[in-house]
């Protein structure tokens, strides 16, 4: 397989197989609410509509019980007059393709070399994200010139617009994956979050990157010893900074 003149191995039937978190793995940031944003952005009524939401929906979005809710409601706004999911595939390529440059230089190169050796390996790699999947799938192809599996959040209709309806987020995104077809043992997990705790304790190798400074301590009491805690580049996070 060849990606902008790079070849590949095909990651044969029983190679290990290899997830990656995306969201402050793979890309700087929360790419679904800087598309979220744009989307509300775009007409002056959408941003009128978001302003008595931000106090109710807002604190929902940091909290993992409420976290489907808040992030269904700004969906909502971003996407009222749309009523499929393909509608939105083709906004968040025109979002991927207006934005290319601002997005590369939010992708994190350590995190695209180490997925990059990955698949030189004939490892199986997939991304995993709590973003739809078009979004990081958009950015990995166009972007990074990448070709990888990505399985993420659901939406569907919802009130006039498009919301959430399987969030790819903590238990649920171990059964995405296996869903989607990836049932063998995971052999190499990367995330920054506590919410994938169930993704990086079902992997041999578990590897947390770039997770925020208050949750270094929690993950080295309840992964593996040894784990690997690194910083991949995200100034505002913690972990052990790798330079290459």
């Amino acid at each position: 397989m060849s990606v902008k003149g790079k070849q590949y191995p095909k990651a044969q039937a029983g190679a290990p197989l290899v997830v990656f978190d995306f969201d402050h793995t793979l890309y700087d940031g929360d790419s679904g609410s800087h598309l979220f944003a744009w989307l509300i952005r775009r007409s002056w009524w959408r941003r009128l509509l978001v302003l008595p939401m931000l106090p109710l929906f807002g604190p929902l979005v940091a909290f993992l019980p409420t976290r489907r809710v808040g992030v269904s409601a700004f969906v909502w706004a971003g996407t009222v007059g749309l009523h499929r999911s393909k509608a939105l595939d083709v906004l968040i390529d025109r979002y991927v393709a207006t934005h290319a440059d601002a997005i590369r230089r939010r992708l994190l190169p350590i995190g695209i070399e180490v997925l990059h050796r990955h698949r030189e390996a004939g490892d199986r790699v997939v991304v995993a994200t709590g973003a739809p999947p078009e979004l990081a799938r958009a950015i990995l192809a166009f972007v990074a010139h990448e070709d990888v599996p990505v399985v993420g959040t659901q939406v569907g209709p919802r009130l006039g617009g498009l919301g959430a309806t399987r969030h790819c987020h903590n238990a649920m995104k171990m059964t995405m994956l296996r869903e989607a077809g990836f049932r063998d043992d995971v052999a190499v997990a990367y995330s920054d979050s506590s919410a994938d705790l169930p993704l990086l304790q079902a992997a041999r190798k578990p590897v947390v990157v770039n997770p925020k400074a208050g949750r270094v301590a929690m993950f080295r009491r309840v992964l593996p010893p040894g784990t690997p805690i690194l910083n991949w580049g995200c100034r505002k996070r913690g972990g052990d900074a790798v330079t290459a």
